[in-house]
């Protein structure tokens, strides 16, 4: 089954939305393929407008930077500590933008989306 994302059909207040055309292909999802710790991988996916998207399926590594010392560094992953997005994903080792990390200098948030740049970077937490 596809996922679909266009409006819904019904309206916030409960009300039936009537629809004046049909579903488009360009409205349709893709089905969720989640980053997690192991030997890099990744999938290039060709977007509208012939462009392309990466996506990391396996990670070993992250860019931390440090915010005292302005510097970045490529460090290894231990785990993945806390995601605020599913606390099932913790215990999948699954990281998304916002899950903290535990990595060789320490723990750091990911900012970046692994779905969608094909990299991984995060930021040191202080603690």
């Amino acid at each position: 089954m596809a996922l679909w994302q266009g409006k819904s059909r019904r309206k916030i207040t409960g009300g039936r939305r009537v629809y004046s055309r049909n579903k488009r292909k360009f409205e349709i999802g893709r089905e969720q393929q989640f980053a997690t710790i192991g030997v890099e991988k990744r999938k290039l996916y060709r977007v509208k407008g012939a462009n392309r998207k990466v996506r990391i399926l396996r990670a070993q590594y992250v860019n931390v930077v440090d915010p005292k010392t302005h510097k970045t560094s490529k460090v290894t992953i231990k785990t993945v500590k806390e995601n605020p997005a599913n606390l099932n994903y913790v215990q999948r080792n699954i990281i998304t933008k916002g899950a903290t990390v535990d990595t060789d200098i320490g723990r750091a948030r990911i900012t970046s989306r692994p779905g969608q740049a094909g990299v991984l970077n995060a930021v040191l937490i202080q603690g």
